[in-house]
């Protein structure tokens, strides 16, 4: 069976791309060579590593008609490899955290083992073995992934994830195609197929600042906006209590355009980002999901540069980059942003996450599904458009 599914799933990339480059297999030395798109018209421009399928650049042109790169990462493409700050990666086999790294199928609210469920312990990885982050100690933005094709606007990755690798049932498939089009688009697709019942929920785990870190080191100057009332709650560790917030008259509410940066302190004493943080670290439930219209916007009025987000996924976590600073162990900045004489601070980019609600494995009372299997692929499909505004 796991030859089958392996090429089925490396045939149907294939047909994907047409004009595809010869390939190489993908292997520890090549892992972190740059793989370089651009636009049929030249509206953007982006790099990628097999590694993570990890996008390190993307390069659009501000409203001045200076080039900027929008992603934080590493000019030396080893330290995704040893400094997992999840810049830019594919993150999974479950993104964001999943609470006591434990969880049940079928699903249950209370993680016990009876005779109609299996327990399944994944690596904890985060808060003193409290939760498990991003997929376990080598989760999907740790792993090498293959170049199944590409074009000169367009690259495919494909992974294969075995059985029981960090405790998940199942040998699951995943491919993610991205691709550039013209008039600044940049379309990402991810499938997934399982040979047994698994819980899968990925996303692309991306660092934007819309300024290039040409401006200010903040996001006063980042609007944005989105059509979003409910946030789920979660505790001081950021582990959802299977409660939800009504976004009105919080810092919260984004369903009117506004300054990013401006509401970052009216965010102090509530906990929206765990503990006595200040910022945004919350996954957002839209009120009305649609791949063929725009659920989310931000933008920069300093650079002009706008971000305009489709779809199918039903939630959106953000987070301000609150804890990006470590004194003790500050990240240099790439070379467009300033160099390695500088750092990147505080509360200066957002990651933006197209997914589900998180930890839904463990809250069966919201039903959603997310468990996949033989018969039940798993589908991603989001659409980035950049632009200008005055």
């Amino acid at each position: 069976m796991f030859p089958m599914f392996s090429a089925l799933i490396f045939a149907a990339s294939f047909a994907s791309a047409s004009n595809a480059q010869t390939l190489n297999w993908t292997t520890v030395d090549n892992a972190f060579e740059a793989l370089n798109l651009t636009a049929p018209d030249g509206s953007v421009n982006a790099s990628f590593i097999p590694f993570g399928a990890t996008l390190t650049n993307f390069y659009v042109k501000d409203k001045n008609g200076d080039t900027l790169d929008l992603v934080l990462g590493f000019d030396n493409k080893t330290e995704y490899a040893t400094n997992r700050q999840f810049f830019g990666p594919i993150v999974g086999r479950y993104a964001n955290r999943i609470a006591n790294g434990t969880f049940t199928l079928p699903i249950s609210k209370n993680v016990s083992e009876s005779d109609n469920s299996t327990v399944y312990h994944v690596p904890t990885n985060e808060n003193d073995g409290l939760d498990t982050l991003h997929g376990g100690d080598t989760g999907y933005d740790l792993r090498i992934w293959q170049v199944l094709s590409q074009t000169d606007s367009s690259v495919v990755f494909g992974l294969i994830d075995p059985d029981g690798e960090q405790g998940f049932p199942g040998t699951v498939l995943t491919s993610v195609t991205y691709a550039l089009e013209a008039g600044g688009v940049w379309k990402i697709s991810m499938n997934a197929i399982a040979t047994a019942e698994t819980p899968i929920m990925l996303s692309g785990h991306h660092f934007w600042n819309l300024e290039g870190y040409k401006a200010n080191d903040d996001l006063v100057n980042h609007y944005a906006q989105f059509n979003a009332s409910q946030v789920i709650a979660t505790d001081s560790i950021l582990i959802p209590t299977g409660e939800l917030i009504d976004v009105t008259d919080t810092a919260l509410d984004f369903r009117e355009a506004k300054s990013i940066g401006g509401s970052l302190n009216d965010t102090e004493g509530f906990d929206y980002c765990g503990g006595d943080c200040i910022g945004f670290d919350n996954c957002w439930v839209y009120d009305e999901p649609a791949t063929n219209e725009t659920v989310f916007s931000i933008w920069s009025d300093i650079s002009g540069v706008k971000l305009d987000v489709k779809t199918d996924q039903l939630a959106l976590q953000i987070y301000s980059c609150n804890g990006i600073y470590d004194p003790e162990a500050p990240i240099a900045r790439k070379q467009a942003h300033g160099g390695a004489d500088l750092y990147y601070p505080q509360h200066s980019c957002l990651v933006i996450e197209q997914e589900s609600w998180i930890d839904a494995i463990n809250n069966p009372e919201w039903g959603i599904d997310q468990i996949y299997g033989p018969g039940k692929p798993y589908v991603w499909e989001s659409t980035y458009t950049f632009s200008l505004v005055e």
